[in-house]
């Protein structure tokens, strides 16, 4: 039977090994795997429109998890970011389906995040800021994990989901607060990502301060066209996002939303739903992980 070198390295992982065990040429070539990386709001697996008929009765089925899981699967990812998750017990099926890692990042209201990861979680931390969250900030999410890469080297993943709205004072003060909390491994050289629905077009003062603090929007330095993650039925707004800094930054090889298959609404079936009111953003990071 053959087996394809992303299934073997994920059967690897899986058990706890190192592919450095396996002959010098097939572990070359594991470790050089695209590293593929989905940010999505998936608007707590209700389906979008929550009032379409199928909608409804996929969730009343049951479903949703099967849905998810499987449409997700098509692309392959080896991290994912769920923004407004579904119970744990759905994200936990939903892990399970896709063979992954778990960390829940509880919500400061009622919209906890949620990391997937083919690689072990070494830590994780819920809004980490060296002492309590403020009430006013992360009311959405954030959280900092900590992946063991068959490389040895850890990727720090940052999943986020800033405050709603037109006005950006609570998301500035949250960004820069971010930052600061982040400075330490910006300092020490280490790969990150920031993925999440930062609820900010790319032509905003938050986005200006990502960038100005050391952060590589993916889809600006690699993608094409608008990049529009919202909303699901006429993508208006580009909001959802992977960024990248350290060496992983320098290794950026495709990012896009996926405006394919059931992450999309068709507006000609008045009875199609999509996964999300969001878009997905997929980012692929090529070279040695």
């Amino acid at each position: 039977m053959n087996i394809s070198r992303r299934h073997f390295s994920a059967a690897i992982a899986a058990a706890g090994l190192s592919t450095t065990t396996t002959t010098p040429g097939f572990a070359d070539a594991t470790k050089s795997a695209p590293l593929r990386v989905i940010s999505y709001n998936v608007l707590v697996c209700r389906g979008w429109p929550k009032t379409r008929r199928l909608a409804k009765l996929a969730v009343k089925k049951g479903q949703m998890a099967d849905r998810l899981a499987l449409e997700l699967a098509l692309h392959e990812p080896d991290v994912v970011n769920f923004s407004e998750s579904p119970s744990e017990a759905i994200t936990q099926a939903v892990a399970e389906k896709l063979g992954m890692h778990h960390v829940r990042f509880p919500s400061g209201g009622n919209w906890p995040g949620t990391l997937l990861s083919r690689f072990p979680i070494a830590h994780s931390q819920n809004a980490p800021l060296g002492g309590p969250r403020p009430k006013d900030l992360y009311t959405r999410h954030w959280g900092r994990a900590e992946l063991q890469m068959p490389s040895g080297d850890p990727l720090i993943v940052h999943s986020a989901h800033l405050f709603p709205g037109a006005d950006p004072a609570v998301r500035l003060k949250e960004i820069r607060t971010m930052l600061g909390s982040m400075k330490s491994d910006f300092d020490a050289g280490r790969s990150m990502l920031l993925i999440g629905d930062l609820n900010h077009g790319p032509d905003t003062d938050e986005y200006k301060l990502w960038i100005d603090g050391g952060w590589i929007d993916t889809f600006a330095a690699v993608g094409q066209g608008e990049g529009l993650t919202f909303t699901a039925d006429n993508p208006r707004y580009r909001i959802d996002y992977v960024m990248a800094a350290g060496p992983i930054a320098q290794r950026i090889t495709e990012s896009r939303p996926l405006l394919e298959g059931a992450f999309r609404v068709d507006s000609q079936d008045p009875e199609s739903f999509a996964l999300s009111d969001h878009i997905p953003q997929l980012a692929v990071f090529g070279g040695k992980q």
